[in-house]
């Protein structure tokens, strides 16, 4: 998808492609290498909601074209992941993904 869309010959994690008219777009998610950074159970959840996290991020607009924005938006999803996660909101979504999602 990175060599379809941006011609790079190298996987990335996630891809953002809005709509011409926002607001809406698409989010493609590497859950292959999310699972390969993280690894099986909650790390690779984490890793996969941290990419769903930052493709979305991207869609409402967010930019890290800079080290500096690179590591605020990290810094605002992983806020977003710690909210969620107080609120129960991840194992919920990790129940509904149903069982054999590991």
């Amino acid at each position: 998808m990175n060599a379809a869309c941006f011609g790079k010959a190298w996987p990335t994690d996630v891809i953002t492609q809005p709509y011409i008219s926002p607001p809406g777009g698409d989010v493609i998610v590497n859950v292959e290498r999310a699972l390969a950074v993280g690894g099986a159970g909650p790390r690779g959840e984490a890793e996969l909601a941290l990419y769903i996290a930052h493709g979305l991020h991207h869609l409402a607009g967010a930019v890290d074209d800079t080290p500096a924005r690179r590591r605020a938006m990290l810094r605002q999803e992983q806020a977003w992941l710690r909210a969620a996660e107080n609120e129960g909101l991840l194992a919920a979504l990790w129940r509904a993904a149903g069982p054999g999602r590991r």
